[in-house]
């Protein structure tokens, strides 16, 4: 029987991961999509997820490493670690190439408009699916480390890449949908993108209960962190910008922030 704290972790993190079919849902039956509201919304996103990075988690591999290792060799275990997430996270969206980048939603809907070829279309969709699901897999192990450890943080990080992923699931549904005119197809494969998720929790508890040791948390949270940093800086913001007034995402961006912020005051 696995832990109810393990338990609650992996719901959280499938919780996130299956915030794709919302997407492909919202590209179905939304008539009134309002860009600025998401823009506004992948914001928000974004600042909750660089506070709780910059502030709670780096301090916590910080807090966690120093103790093991030192105050001077502890500190750069963490900032190594963290620079290391952000390096991960960097390598996978490089080795995805921009044209089937599941967050280039603005020049695959330009690119549907202008060349309605179903081949090409079911191959765009497929394309993001993929994409979406090797992006997902460190999210998923995110998510699941921050709820084990917090569940407060595992919660407001669970909500946040739940946010930003319901323009990745619009991503994969509209260009299948688009191609196979099946609602079905659309849903299905942007839903089961959003497994990667949950499945990177998975990997992940079996990967920290055979290699635990007292600083695996610490070296873990600094690498979340700096793939949360870099997740809300190359993917958060500037789709935000691409649909949305800039001061929109900027107040959003604030707003996630002071959230964040509040929670973890009233909560921690």
């Amino acid at each position: 029987m696995l832990p109810n704290n393990v338990i609650f972790a992996f719901m959280l993190t499938l919780f996130a991961g299956l915030a794709t079919g919302i997407g492909s849902l919202m590209a179905f039956f939304s008539k009134n999509f309002n860009p600025r509201f998401l823009a506004g919304s992948l914001g928000f996103s974004a600042g909750v997820m660089i506070y709780v990075s910059l502030v709670e988690i780096f301090f916590k591999a910080k807090t966690s490493l120093t103790g093991i290792y030192g105050d001077k060799m502890g500190y750069w275990y963490t900032v190594i670690a963290f620079f290391s997430g952000i390096a991960i996270i960097a390598i996978i969206d490089k080795l995805v190439p921009s044209y089937e980048n599941p967050h280039e939603i603005h020049k695959a809907t330009k690119d549907i408009n202008q060349a309605p070829d179903d081949q090409r279309l079911m191959r765009m969709g497929l394309f993001s699916a993929l994409a979406i699901g090797i992006h997902n897999f460190p999210e998923g192990l995110a998510t699941f480390v921050a709820g084990l450890q917090n569940p407060t943080m595992g919660v407001s990080i669970a909500i946040a890449i739940a946010i930003h992923n319901i323009p990745e699931g619009i991503a994969v549904a509209v260009p299948i949908y688009y191609a196979t005119k099946s609602r079905t197809k659309a849903f299905t494969h942007s839903f089961l993108s959003g497994l990667a998720e949950p499945v990177g929790a998975i990997v992940g508890y079996f990967i920290l209960s055979t290699f635990f040791a007292p600083a695996t948390f610490g070296v873990i949270f600094a690498g979340v962190a700096g793939i949360m940093v870099y997740i809300s800086l190359d993917e958060l913001l500037p789709t935000a910008e691409e649909y949305g007034e800039h001061h929109v995402a900027i107040f959003g961006l604030i707003a996630g922030m002071a959230v964040m912020a509040v929670s973890l005051v009233l909560f921690s």
